[in-house]
């Protein structure tokens, strides 16, 4: 015998109730699928604290990561591409620049920066995917070589921090020359005995993996970053044959000797600043 009759449905959440979240307060990792509070991933480094799945971050997240105090001088901020070849695609080269402009307040796709890292002033590079794939043009290759250049004039090492679809395409040649300009620069680093650690996050590819990020002294990864040249699409189609599984991620380039050591963000600056130390104080 029933003793009582619902009279209405169980807990109801109104209309009302579900607005007064904010927008954005929440996020769900692609890695888990955890449901986590954006306050708290973005006090975790932007690292799952379930999974460790790492989001992407932007080259100012990266500065406030490694820079003591957060402190440091911008450098190259008045540098801007010009669409010198008219291209067009979907749409012209120069609307898309002022594009991504607007939506990143960028003035290209790497900021670059001296602070000190543990004590030690450092010239850091940090590239934005955000800005049309962190794709490398003119600007990128111009701002990398002087962050290089500050480097082996000053006397300091130097830290480059990759995150590229590779090279931007709407430069034609003049990009595919950032490849050689950056690489030159490096040598001249090297002849100083001067450190560079290269930093590569997810995605590293391309033209940018085919010149300075993989010519670090010391190539650090983090977690399950995509790291290569061609796509594996590509690679597949070029082969004729399936590839091993996670042949591109940082993991399975450290199993083969590309990457030395992969680094959990929330750890990034203990150990650069640790294998400065051994690089310096060996020299």
């Amino acid at each position: 015998m029933a003793w009582f009759k619902r009279q209405q449905a169980g807990i109801r959440t109104h209309e009302k109730d579900r607005n007064d979240v904010p927008e954005g307060q929440w996020s769900k990792c692609p890695g888990c699928g955890e449901i986590i509070n954006s306050r708290q991933l973005e006090d975790n480094l932007s690292v799952c604290p379930k999974c460790s799945h790492h989001y992407p971050v932007s080259s100012r997240e990266y500065f406030r990561i490694l820079f003591d105090e957060d402190r440091y001088e911008r450098f190259d901020a008045d540098l801007f591409a010009v669409d010198a070849l008219e291209f067009v695609d979907r749409k012209t080269y120069a609307s898309r620049l002022q594009a991504a402009q607007s939506k990143t307040g960028l003035n290209d796709a790497v900021q670059s920066a001296v602070g000190k890292i543990g004590g030690r002033s450092t010239s850091v590079a940090a590239m934005d995917f955000s800005f049309i794939g962190g794709s490398m043009g003119s600007v990128v290759g111009e701002v990398i070589a002087r962050a290089i250049k500050r480097a082996y004039t000053e006397a300091i090492p130097l830290v480059i921090i990759s995150q590229s679809g590779g090279a931007r395409m709407m430069e034609g040649a003049l990009s595919l020359m950032q490849m050689a300009k950056t690489s030159a620069h490096l040598a001249r680093l090297a002849d100083l005995g001067l450190p560079y650690i290269a930093v590569l996050t997810n995605p590293t590819t391309g033209g940018v993996t085919a010149s300075f990020a993989m010519l670090g002294d010391v190539t650090i990864a983090e977690p399950g970053a995509l790291i290569g040249f061609a796509g594996p699409r590509v690679i597949r189609e070029t082969m004729g044959q399936d590839l091993p599984e996670g042949f591109q991620r940082s993991e399975f380039l450290q199993q083969q000797g590309f990457v030395d050591a992969i680094v959990d963000r929330r750890g990034l600056k203990a150990k650069i600043s640790q294998v400065l130390d051994l690089l310096l104080e060996s020299a």
